[in-house]
């Protein structure tokens, strides 16, 4: 299995390709708009681009997963999750909780991770060369090295009701029911790394693991001692304000970008 991490310094922004050297297939998550790194690495590992999602619908960057879909003729896969509410308003296939996308011999399994946004989903990355098992977890805005994504965004950024505390209350769950039961090895490949808007304080590290985080995260003992309270206080207490520009950027990426060609 081949997985490059594309980074942007500029947004703190992370997406990534995920590649399948006997089938010479490969799936890219969370894309920015900017697609020409993407179809570059595609090109000089010689694979071909399959596949395309994302984590949630984003409000820090426009989104390039129609554009490389377009560009690449990948399917296009995006959240079917979040409710009525947060459905995307482009065409493309939706994954459910459970649901499994096979790049050549790697299986992507979504889970349903809802918190940061209600639509969000983490990907489980079975790469079946070598194991039956996942071994790794793209965690989008769900879980960040040393932090997890702010739940406020869509009242500061959409303009929305005061959804804060019921997205604090889903991460929790997020956390309880399916974040700790996966197994310590999992590596977790976040969609932001420091200097990011996204949460709170997070870590620069490009990666950790689900054991690390079980142990050592500011949220792990409210966990350990089911406070969701505390963890619901501790987590809203004291967010950065929201760019200007986040309530743009989240509905052109729910109604998908115009394709630039």
């Amino acid at each position: 299995m081949l997985l490059e991490r594309v980074y942007d310094d500029d947004l703190a922004q992370a997406s990534y390709l995920i590649g399948c050297q006997a089938r010479g297939e490969a799936l890219v998550v969370d894309p920015r708009r900017d697609i020409g790194e993407y179809l570059d690495l595609a090109r000089r590992h010689g694979m071909r681009i399959v596949a395309v999602t994302e984590t949630h619908i984003h409000a820090d960057y426009l989104s390039g997963t129609r554009e490389l879909a377009a560009a690449t003729g990948a399917t296009a896969y995006v959240s079917g999750e979040g409710g009525e509410d947060w459905q995307y308003g482009f065409d493309a296939e939706r994954l459910m909780d459970g649901d499994t996308v096979t790049v050549g011999n790697i299986t992507v399994r979504a889970r349903h991770t809802p918190g940061h946004t209600p639509e969000h989903l983490s990907f489980l990355i079975t790469d079946g060369a070598f194991s039956d098992q996942p071994g790794y977890l793209l965690s989008g805005d769900f879980v960040f090295a040393g932090d997890i994504g702010r739940p406020d965004l869509l009242d500061e950024a959409a303009g929305g009701e005061d959804t804060r505390f019921e997205g604090a209350r889903h991460l929790f769950a997020s956390l309880r029911d399916t974040f700790l039961t996966l197994p310590d090895h999992v590596q977790v490949l976040p969609g932001h790394g420091a200097g990011s808007a996204c949460g709170k304080a997070l870590g620069a590290l490009p990666a950790t693991t689900v054991g690390y985080e079980r142990l050592n995260a500011w949220w792990g003992p409210y966990l350990r001692d089911d406070d969701e309270k505390g963890f619901v206080d501790e987590l809203l207490d004291g967010q950065p304000d929201a760019h200007a520009y986040f309530a743009r950027m989240k509905r052109q990426n729910r109604e998908g970008p115009q394709i630039l060609g």
